[in-house]
Order: structure tokens, then C-alpha cells, then sequence
């Protein structure tokens, strides 16, 4: 008759098979999850335009649009974080008929990439901003900013006021969050091993949930918004800038807004979930002589919610900008390049809520 076998001899195998269905799941969740970088030419053939064109500022090979009117006054239009210059797509056609309309993909961001500085802070964007605008032969520009965007142009503004003509910021960083802590997303960022895989994951998921949190109406959040915005993120190199953006950012200080002189246009839309619009109305008392205008329906993105009216209050603000001292320069026509040329973009020189 054979030996029965102890019960405290199975125990440890059956916890063994527990550990390896475990293990083997995690695996397979990650496995799912990742989600790599995806070939830059394939996102620049889906991605540009005709109006687009690739220049160097800096080292860094940006991607630019130049639209609209050349003998206009000139616009420069800039994004907020993990978003790309397509978001001015609706301003384009509204403004271009009066104004020469020139929007870029921030480093680390859209179809730009990283570049040798190495550095993705309010400030250093700044300073890249500065760089584009003498590689575009102008002198002065009606700078625009949106929620990052807008932290980059009232610093620039606050730091080189003869560049600028006229500042517009729509739903503008600049002031401490009430609480005092930092976004979910960006807490997730600075947790060190958490945010360097975590990178890696599907984009999706996260952005469907942001965008739908951008707009006042989540139907805005269209497939191909989101399919846009996942992609971009996963363009080489833009989600590795994305961490250290998240981790290197200082809080921003709003006491230059004070010192301004430089005439202002505040946008801001009322029912912006990320942004306050009590913000609105400090940017509104700290710059001298700042106009402000809220469109009560709209959300944290109202220039692609509702391009026209919004569009229409830059327009009538523009109205009586000077034209810079020289004559514009459209950007020169792209040269042809070679079948099977290499777009990436070197090292060389979401949304999260900003």
C-alpha cells in the first residue's frame, strides 16, 4: 500500500505554481503595456503639412508652420505641455487672412524631438523661443501661449519686452496650485523606478482621460485627437523629455508678471477643470493694463473648442498692433530630400496638467 503524501509536503508547491501564474501575469501585463517609440518618419508623413517646414534653432531640428498673411502682423503660437502645434489649426484659418500665423512643436514635444541642451523648463523654452524668433529674421511678434505655452510667453515677455508686440495668454500657467501639490501624473513622474517605466506604457488610456478632461464638452476629445496626441507622445525621445520636464521643473514665480509693460490679452475658459478662473483674474490684476475676456462654456483648451469667437476676440485685440520694423519673411519653400532620407532627430540641441 502505498504512502500517502503529507499535506505540509504540497503546501510549499502549490504556493510555488501561485508565485509562477503571478509572475507569468505580470510579465503579460507588461508585455501589453509597452508601448515603444514609434518610427519618426512614419509620424512625420502622418503629421505635417504643406505648411510645414524643419529649422534649426538651437541644434534642435523644430517643426514649424508658417501661415496666413506674410505681410501681416507676425503671430508666434505656442503649445501647452505634451501637446503640438496642430491645436492652433482653427486660429490659422480665422487669423490668416490679416496675420502671418507661425506655430512650432516645442522641444520634446510633436514632431521636434530633444535637443542638445537638454533642459525642457519654462525657462529654457523660453530661450529657445528667443533663438526661433532671429532664425524666422524677425524683429518683433504677437506672442500666444497656452497653459505651459502661456508660462513660456509671459516669461519671455517679462525678460525680452522689446521682442514682443502684444501677449496673449490663454488659460495660462503661472500661479501656485491651491493645494500645493503637484498634478497625479506629474507625482507619478517624479517617483523614481515608477516614472522611468511607466514612460513606456500604452499613452492611450491617459490621454483619452485628459483630453476628455480638457474640454468642456468630452465629446471633443475625438478619436483623432487622441490618436494624435498618443502618437506624438511616443515620437523618439519626446517621453524621456516628458520625465525630466516633470522632474527638473521648478514652481514658477509669478512676481515678474508685476513689472510687465507689455499690452496683454487674457482668454480663458470657464469651465477650464485644470486651471482656475480665479487665475484669470490674478494675471488680470498683476499686469497693468490686461484685458480679460472668459467664455463661460468652454474648458481648458477653448482655442479648439470654439476657434471662431475665440479668434475673433485676438483678432479685434491685433487690430492696432504695429508691423514690425521689416519686412516679413516667410520661410523658404522645403527642399527636396531624398527617397528613404532619415527624419530623426538627433540628441543635439500631459496633457498633463501644467
Amino acid at each position: 500500500m502505498p504512502t500517502r503524501r503529507r499535506r505540509s509536503e504540497a503546501r510549499p508547491r502549490r504556493w510555488s505554481l501561485y508565485a509562477l501564474f503571478a509572475v507569468g501575469a505580470l510579465a503579460g501585463v507588461a508585455l501589453w503595456a509597452y508601448a515603444p517609440s514609434l518610427p519618426a518618419e512614419t509620424l512625420i508623413a502622418r503629421y505635417t503639412n504643406d505648411r510645414s517646414r524643419f529649422v534649426d534653432v538651437g541644434g534642435v531640428r523644430a517643426h514649424v508652420r508658417d501661415q496666413g498673411n506674410p505681410a501681416g502682423v507676425p503671430m508666434l503660437l505656442i503649445h501647452g505641455s505634451n501637446g503640438s502645434l496642430q491645436v492652433w489649426e482653427g486660429w490659422a484659418r480665422e487669423l490668416g487672412a490679416d496675420a502671418r500665423v507661425i506655430s512650432v512643436d516645442l522641444p520634446g514635444h510633436g514632431l521636434t524631438g530633444t535637443w542638445p541642451r537638454d533642459e525642457y523648463t519654462v525657462e529654457a523654452y523660453a530661450d529657445f523661443i528667443e533663438v526661433l524668433i532671429d532664425n524666422l529674421h524677425l524683429d518683433k511678434v504677437v506672442l500666444v501661449g497656452h497653459s505651459l505655452g502661456g508660462a513660456v510667453a509671459w516669461t519671455f515677455a517679462a525678460t525680452r519686452p522689446d521682442r514682443v508686440i502684444q501677449l496673449v495668454l490663454i488659460d495660462s500657467a503661472g500661479y501656485p496650485r491651491q493645494d500645493d501639490e503637484a498634478p497625479l501624473m506629474t507625482r507619478l513622474a517624479r517617483t523614481p523606478v515608477l516614472g522611468d517605466i511607466g514612460i513606456y506604457f500604452k499613452p492611450e488610456s491617459l490621454v483619452r482621460r485628459s483630453l476628455r478632461d480638457a474640454y468642456a464638452d468630452p465629446a471633443q476629445a475625438t478619436p483623432d485627437r487622441i490618436r494624435r496626441m498618443a502618437e506624438l507622445q511616443r515620437f523618439p525621445g519626446n517621453r524621456e523629455a516628458t520625465l525630466q520636464r516633470a522632474r527638473t521643473q521648478e514652481p514658477l514665480d509669478p512676481t515678474p508678471l508685476r513689472r510687465m509693460d507689455v499690452p496683454t490679452l487674457i482668454l480663458w475658459g470657464g469651465k477650464d477643470r485644470w486651471v482656475p478662473a480665479a487665475d484669470a483674474f490674478r494675471f488680470q490684476n498683476d499686469i497693468k493694463g490686461a484685458k480679460l475676456e472668459i467664455f463661460g462654456s468652454l474648458g481648458h483648451n477653448p482655442m479648439e473648442e470654439d476657434p471662431k469667437a475665440t479668434a475673433a476676440a485676438v483678432a479685434a485685440f491685433i487690430a492696432g498692433a504695429p508691423l514690425p520694423p521689416q519686412p516679413a519673411e516667410p520661410l523658404p519653400p522645403p527642399e527636396p530630400e531624398a527617397a528613404g532620407a532619415d527624419h530623426a532627430v538627433q540628441p543635439s540641441v500631459m496633457p498633463e496638467k501644467d
